[in-house]
């Protein structure tokens, strides 16, 4: 058995943990049985929103008749597109394999690794196994997508998770999603923009069910207009027709009370939600405590049920963001390389969803609040002079209680993903909502839309705007 200082498992956030311990002086171990960069660098946040970026160019293109400008997308090399980006990452994960190799202090195990006792990691290595062990471990051993169990025909036909999606080099002429969350909303986005026709079924009776209701409401309106959108459907199975539908995929769909519906396509996406990897890492055999739905339970410090074991990121749930488990990696890298006892925050918490509309938010939505006393003040994009030359439809939503306290923030619409980051920066500050409305905003910048759902919340004359 070879004994480390520091044993970090998975290479995505947990690589920016193992890097620092390498540096402060740590014999480090890293485990990590794909690329590093984890699920964010190579199957998640950086390939998809690099292919909507393509997807967003398409579509402003063919909006652009509404603006008086003649263009129109006569084609879209749809495999250059996905090949142009998936190089880019694949370049970026050697790199970072590359410097990990090169590191006297960091020993990079890049195969499969298992718990197979308290401390005691047991790795694929040379044909053989070894078994590793370290004072301190951090488990930073991420998600997968979620195949629900209830739908039948999962295992007997051919269908797309979100990571074989981003890597799919020919376009489907017709794609069924599965799922009405995130994930749903931007590939929905990305693969209707490339020029494929799309559907989406959602068990919900919005998409995004988990934001604002006005803000998932809006955002299913806008779907629908596009997309043929099946909601308060949930999928119950899957089917490869054949005979004079040969190659066509059909997803049979119900609601709780009514008919049953079929929807074909000739890929059909599963985008039904993520599960932690802890039963791949085996942390059973470690002792460690998980609930259930799986996910690693930790306490302030990030720390785990075993003594000197931490774990961050999607495994361990508090946030599924990757910037949420890039603020956790700097507190395992406090607790457990550095061994302070610091408590996790997560300051101004926001999140984006990068479909059409973009979608951003922090805080509470008005579901979550069972408080009585909460004020409420939204403001549309076309109220301010360059919402109205966007020619795009959408609002901000402030939510604030009585003394101006800032309880929660949506914001749907064109550039919502950095018109949320205004909020964030007030909340992390412990600014209200007094000091939002009152901040002189540029005109006519797009951040008037954020001042002046903040100056209706708290009764301000909605001067200059």
């Amino acid at each position: 058995m070879t004994e480390f200082d520091l044993v970090v498992l998975g290479g995505g956030t947990g690589n920016a943990v193992a890097s620092a311990g390498a540096e402060e002086g740590l014999d480090v171990a890293l485990v990590e049985r794909d690329r590093l960069g984890g699920t964010c660098l190579n199957r998640g946040c950086n390939p998809s929103k690099k292919l909507i970026h393509r997807a967003d160019v398409a579509e402003t293109v063919r909006q652009a008749g509404s603006l008086g400008v003649e263009a129109s997308v006569e084609d879209v090399a749809f495999a250059d597109v996905v090949d142009d980006v998936n190089a880019t990452i694949t370049a970026e994960a050697e790199s970072k394999a590359e410097t990990a190799r090169e590191s006297d202090r960091l020993t990079f195990f890049q195969n499969e690794g298992r718990f197979v006792g308290e401390r005691t990691v047991e790795v694929d290595a040379d044909g053989g196994r070894e078994e590793i062990t370290a004072e301190k471990i951090v488990l930073a051993g991420g998600s997968r997508p979620l195949i629900p169990d209830a739908i039948d025909g999962t295992d007997e036909v051919d269908f797309l998770t979100s990571a074989d999606a981003l890597r799919l080099r020919e376009r489907p002429d017709r794609l069924v999603i599965v799922g009405g969350g995130y994930i749903a909303a931007e590939m929905g986005h990305f693969f209707g923009a490339m020029g494929a026709e799309v559907a989406v079924v959602s068990h919900s009776d919005v998409l995004v069910s988990r934001e604002d209701r006005d803000v998932a409401e809006f955002v299913t309106d806008a779907y629908a207009e596009r997309y043929d959108v099946y909601t308060g459907y949930g999928a119950t199975e899957l089917v490869e027709e054949g005979d004079e539908n040969e190659g066509t995929k059909l997803v049979r769909a119900e609601p709780e009370d009514g008919e049953q519906i079929e929807v074909r396509g000739d890929e059909v996406l599963v985008a039904t939600g993520r599960r932690p990897n802890s039963d791949t890492w085996n942390v059973e055999a470690a002792g460690i405590d998980t609930d259930e739905k799986g996910f690693v339970e930790t306490d302030r410090f990030l720390e785990t049920s075993v003594d000197g074991v931490w774990a961050i990121g999607d495994i361990a749930g508090n946030y599924m963001f990757k910037h949420s488990g890039d603020k956790e990696a700097e507190y395992a890298v406090r607790n457990a390389v550095r061994g302070e006892r610091a408590s996790v925050e997560y300051p101004g918490m926001a999140h984006a969803i990068f479909g059409s509309p973009q979608v951003g938010s922090l805080g509470k939505t008005e579901g979550d609040l069972d408080r009585e006393e909460y004020d409420v003040g939204t403001f549309a994009y076309d109220d301010t002079a360059l919402g109205v030359a966007l020619a795009d439809d959408g609002f901000a939503k402030a939510i604030a209680a009585p003394d101006g306290e800032i309880l929660g923030f949506h914001v749907v619409g064109p550039h919502a993903s950095m018109l949320v980051h205004e909020v964030a920066t007030a909340v992390s500050a412990g600014a209200d909502a007094d000091r939002l409305a009152e901040t002189i905003h540029v005109h006519p910048a797009l951040s008037e839309v954020v001042q002046g759902a903040f100056r209706e919340v708290r009764g301000h004359p909605p001067t200059g705007i």
